[in-house]
């Protein structure tokens, strides 16, 4: 049977049944856990007197409550200790795979899991966090679930879901000079709204994608989200069998051969038939800088803040709110905004090459007086691979701090925090109101060389000009 998607084959190949409410039984073949979202879960489990199903298939690790400065036990915060022990405890209990801090492999759920060969091509994988669909980069499906599905995974290993539609989102072409893949993220959600992808499943697809290493398409998948997608997901390749080859989890042997063979069968057919198709022109897109208060609300660099009647009738009232909330004139140029704090890291930009192309930027210059500027590797191997390559020395030169691993400042449910109305430019997702740890914080996002070129200028600046 041709003419199916990738996502068709993995969902078929994972229903178990379909419910009496229509929707699928989902078999989950890789479930990720951290402390925020499983410790009711594990409590729902222990009032039912109900077993984790399948031990072997959930991974767990520490990220979003972590300090990235001191991580002495017990932690200042008695909230983030009570969790640590919490999910510590559990995963004692019910034989669950736990890496914790001081273990080399603890990091961001999204960081840890592909750097070891966890996630894999034609997999199914929830986490209890929205930013799970990173790992449809290698062509998994891959769904951000709440606390009551994170018990359903560990009692039952699956879920039910609603199938969604396929939208397949074709970039073609070469980037410019100074333009990432989180500019390609920003674009088409900027394009299509975030509430563009309700009901689907994103495939990204074209010739720009097709270059892309693993680590940016992680950085596209994991804004799918963002878009109102529930998964974003790339056709396995070279690209990924090369990156996952000889990874602690991914198949050795004989094994790799069937692995890589099964991978390529899984690939959206040629003719696959789609929901909808949407096209973008790779040269067109610039670097891109969040003005408002949802990660739609983008502008390239060089663009002026939009006037309420230059938007569609729509738009005109959440946009009213981010002039208002963010301080910002409508008409004026980003560029020249005024910054307080520089964020590099999250599970949408904490990865080595990230840190590779941001150093480049660091490298000789420093951060601007009045600006905390700071660097929060992924995951404990991120930064063990950064320190080899002598990128913290690099950072710490240009005035940056550099930390342990963590979410930090993407979300603020540990000590990295804004305050009052700082002004944050940040490499991470999501520019919510309060989002960075202050009720008045204001977010701008962008790529992580655009965050240092904002640095060291003190303002929002074009990284092109830092070239």
């Amino acid at each position: 049977m041709s003419e199916r998607t990738l996502f068709d084959k993995v969902w078929h190949s994972h229903t178990v049944g379909i419910l009496p409410s229509g929707q699928t039984q989902l078999f989950i073949g890789l479930h990720l856990i951290h402390e925020v979202t499983s410790p009711q879960a594990f409590g729902m489990l222990r009032e039912r007197g109900l077993k984790v199903l399948y031990p072997q298939r959930t991974v767990a690790t520490v990220d979003h409550i972590v300090p990235t400065e001191n991580q002495a036990r017990p932690f200042v915060d008695i909230l983030a200790e009570e969790m640590m022990q919490s999910l510590e405890q559990s995963c004692q209990d019910y034989g669950i795979r736990f890496y914790n801090i001081g273990s080399g492999n603890q990091g961001i759920v999204h960081v840890i899991a592909p750097e070891q060969g966890l996630t894999q091509p034609g997999m199914t994988i929830a986490c209890g966090d929205s930013h799970t669909s990173t790992h449809g980069a290698f062509g998994a499906i891959a769904f951000g679930i709440g606390t009551s599905q994170v018990r359903d995974v560990l009692a039952s290993q699956t879920l039910a879901l609603s199938k969604l539609k396929v939208r397949k989102i074709e970039v073609n072409g070469k980037l410019q000079p100074g333009v990432y893949a989180k500019d390609i993220i920003l674009h088409i959600i900027r394009t299509l709204g975030v509430k563009g992808g309700v009901g689907y499943a994103y495939e990204f697809a074209g010739t720009t994608f097709e270059q892309m290493s693993m680590e940016e398409r992680m950085t596209v998948c994991n804004m799918s989200i963002e878009g109102g997608a529930r998964c974003g997901y790339i056709n396995p390749d070279e690209v990924t069998f090369q990156y996952l080859k000889d990874r602690d989890f991914a198949p050795k042997g004989g094994d790799w051969d069937k692995a890589v063979a099964w991978w390529t069968s899984i690939r959206s057919d040629e003719d696959a038939v789609y929901d909808d198709i949407v096209t973008f022109n790779a040269a067109e897109i610039a670097p891109t800088v969040t003005w408002g208060i949802t990660p739609g609300q983008g502008i390239a660099v060089n663009e002026a803040i939009p006037t309420p009647d230059s938007l569609p009738e729509s738009e005109r009232a959440i946009a009213k709110e981010a002039y208002s909330y963010m301080q910002l004139t409508p008409g004026t140029p980003i560029q020249g905004t005024k910054i307080d704090v520089c964020f590099i890291g999250s599970c949408t930009n904490g990865r080595l090459s990230d840190l590779q192309e941001a150093a480049k930027f660091a490298q000789g210059r420093h951060v601007a007086e009045g600006v905390k500027a700071f660097v929060v590797p992924g995951s404990e191997r991120v930064k063990k691979e950064a320190e080899a390559e002598g990128l913290d020395r690099v950072f710490l030169a240009a005035g940056f701090e550099w930390r342990e691993a963590g979410c930090s400042m993407c979300l603020a449910m540990n000590p990295d925090k804004l305050q009052g109305s700082q002004i944050s430019a940040s490499s991470s997702n999501r520019n919510f109101k309060g989002r960075q740890g202050s009720s008045t914080g204001r977010t701008l996002l962008m790529s992580p060389a655009m965050v240092v070129a904002a640095a060291v200028k003190g303002e929002v600046s074009d990284v092109r000009k830092l070239m």
